[in-house]
């Protein structure tokens, strides 16, 4: 399973980027696409939402299932994906170049406390036993 070692993730299998400017981009896992199949719809959060972390913030609807996004840091929503309204299979694509939204975090240092791609890839196989 490729999970990039430059992002960070969340046990319930988002993807987290630090852009240079101090936002994050937030999407969900390889794992997490492969798991819930040909993407429908994706529901994203409004733009200047604040959200806790942990909080359910977006859903991601396959063929299959209706699942809900997490919010891995607390922050605002700054940006969204509009290109997923129309063209939600992306995330099937290249789940890791369909971001779903941006964050401002409340506290930058929060993303250190997210798991590195090889955390990720243990919680993921510990899972699947």
């Amino acid at each position: 399973m490729n999970n990039p070692s430059n992002l960070k993730y969340a046990a319930s299998h988002e993807w987290i980027k630090t852009e240079a400017d101090g936002t994050v981009t937030i999407g969900i896992t390889h794992h997490a696409q492969e798991l819930l199949g040909d993407m429908v719809f994706v529901e994203s959060p409004a733009v200047g939402r604040k959200l806790k972390a942990g909080e359910e913030c977006a859903v991601v609807e396959s063929v299959k299932a209706a699942s809900d996004v997490y919010a891995p840091i607390a922050g605002e929503v700054v940006a969204v994906n509009s290109e997923l309204d129309n063209a939600p299979e992306k995330i099937n694509a290249d789940p890791y170049g369909a971001w779903m939204f941006r964050l401002k975090p409340d506290n930058a240092a929060d993303v250190n406390g997210l798991l590195d791609a090889a955390a990720y890839q243990a919680a993921v196989d510990s899972e699947a036993h």
